[in-house]
């Protein structure tokens, strides 16, 4: 079996013929590399919450690309009616994963496409919705090369950098984000030390980024989560670099569980802590962290999930959630597409918009 990711960005894609999304299977990884081919809004919900895709920018590529061909399936000539069965389908997609904003942020703009076009003809709109998904990915592709070359400015030939959960080409389009300095380096010749926290209980640093950075001939070294005041006590880190899956108006960020107290322990030993992601994450409505919803998974993924046999009595209560936010206290640095945000965040991040 071909192991090969290629950075390219065919982890997210629309079918030769626009009737489906095909998608890797990141659940699969990194013993098997395989496709799942995605027609319906179950097959959709499914793969986000499942999973299957993940990645706040990959999230919203598939939800863009998986609303235009559910919108494809409906039928009518009537503009009211379809605009009616589109918005019950992006209701239920959004439903999905609450926490990434990239997702709701992608099927918005697929609803503008509709309601700035009720002039036009459903075959039309169709048109439109195709061209603005196929806009969404690329648009990521440029983003993410953009950021890696904002964050690659962070750091020197031979840092040891940590990171935590997976914000590479997997999770996006193309270089990935937090990762993208980091690939987009090592393609100009520079060599990296990198430690990828396993990311507990779903193990994509384990899974994901190692896998990655292997692939890529990154020299890189997991490790389990509370691992990580170690090598930061042993001076084997220069920097943090994190990707983010929401950042509220004054520059708390949600990210996988387990960022914050990385956040934590960096501003403890005086290492720079960065998060990078595309200002499509930036959530102007969400004032600070306590905003942000954050989602709550089912307990099995702690109790179960990658074991033979459970690794905890039958039936004792286990807390699950998905993320937890970052204090904009503890960030360094926010690196986005359009530049590198510093505190005071408020200010920083506004002037992105304006």
């Amino acid at each position: 079996m071909d192991k090969t990711i290629t950075i390219n960005g065919d982890n997210v894609k629309l079918s030769e013929d626009k009737k489906a999304v095909i998608l890797i299977d990141q659940t699969k990884l990194p013993n098997s590399l395989e496709y799942v081919t995605v027609q319906t809004a179950e097959e959709l919900f499914d793969a986000i919450f499942l999973l299957k895709v993940r990645g706040a920018p990959a999230i919203g590529i598939a939800a863009a690309y998986g609303i235009y061909v559910l919108a494809g399936q409906i039928e009518t000539d009537n503009y009211e009616d379809f605009l009616d069965k589109f918005r019950k389908q992006k209701a239920y997609i959004s439903s999905s994963r609450p926490t990434a904003v990239n997702l709701s942020w992608a099927l918005n703009r697929m609803e503008g496409i509709v309601l700035n076009n009720s002039d036009k003809s459903i075959f039309e709109i169709l048109a439109l919705l195709e061209k603005e998904c196929l806009s969404i990915h690329e648009e990521d592709m440029a983003m993410c090369l953009a950021i890696s070359e904002h964050g690659l400015t962070l750091i020197k030939d031979g840092d040891g950098i940590l990171t935590h959960c997976n914000a590479g080409p997997l999770a996006t389009s193309k270089y990935g984000t937090a990762l993208g300095p980091l690939l987009l380096g090592k393609e100009r010749g520079m060599e990296f030390r990198v430690f990828a926290d396993e990311t507990r209980p779903l193990l994509q640093g384990a899974r994901l980024t190692s896998f990655e950075l292997n692939q890529a001939g990154i020299d890189v070294t997991l490790i389990c989560d509370n691992m990580a005041a170690m090598v930061m006590k042993n001076g084997w880190i220069n920097a943090c670099f994190v990707g983010c899956d929401r950042i509220a108006a004054n520059g708390d960020t949600a990210n996988k569980i387990g960022t914050s107290a990385v956040a934590i322990l960096a501003k403890h030993y005086s290492i720079p802590f960065y998060v990078l992601g595309p200002t499509s994450t930036i959530d102007l409505n969400c004032e600070n962290g306590d905003d942000i919803e954050i989602e709550l998974r089912v307990p099995r993924e702690i109790s179960e999930k990658f074991y033979v046999q459970p690794m905890a009595p039958t039936g004792v209560k286990c807390y699950n959630p998905a993320f937890d936010v970052t204090d904009h206290s503890l960030i360094t640095g926010i690196v986005t597409e359009k530049g590198i945000c510093r505190p005071p965040y408020r200010e920083s991040i506004a002037a992105l918009f304006r």
